[in-house]
């Protein structure tokens, strides 16, 4: 290959490699910017000298990237070139701080959904002693 073409694929490279690095980098921004607890419970609530503070656990996460083709081997045309990413996020209720006459304190909200896996492991394992103590009397 020839100084000159060897230049152009470095310039196309470099070109692609910026636009998927710039596009991550917007997806990272607008994701951790809007994945806060304030954006979904709210603004801190104040009320007759106490203060109720939202805690979540906020989780994000994001992909990109981009690309560009080469020739083709019949016509000699260039290929396509395209980038594109996603991402998503979600924020679940840990408690609240509650902040009275310069003291704080964390309260813990209970989340029942964490129960169903606890709940379908002990009936999976009261199926099996059952299934053995059965085995056992027979």
């Amino acid at each position: 290959m020839s100084a000159g073409l060897d230049d152009v694929i470095r310039d196309v490279e470099e070109d692609s490699t910026s636009a998927a690095d710039r596009l991550v980098s917007a997806l990272a921004d607008r994701l951790g910017a809007s994945a806060t607890a304030r954006a979904v419970f709210g603004e801190p609530v104040d009320r007759d000298g106490i203060t109720v503070i939202p805690v979540a656990k906020v989780r994000y996460g994001f992909g990109g990237g981009g690309g560009r083709g080469g020739e083709t081997s019949e016509g000699g045309s260039e290929g396509g070139e395209g980038s594109g990413g996603g991402g998503g996020a979600t924020a679940s209720p840990l408690g609240y701080i509650e902040v009275t006459g310069g003291e704080a304190r964390f309260v813990r909200i209970k989340d029942p959904a964490a129960l169903i896996p606890l709940v379908a492991v002990g009936a999976v394992a009261f199926w099996i002693v059952m299934r053995a103590l059965r085995g056992l009397f027979r």
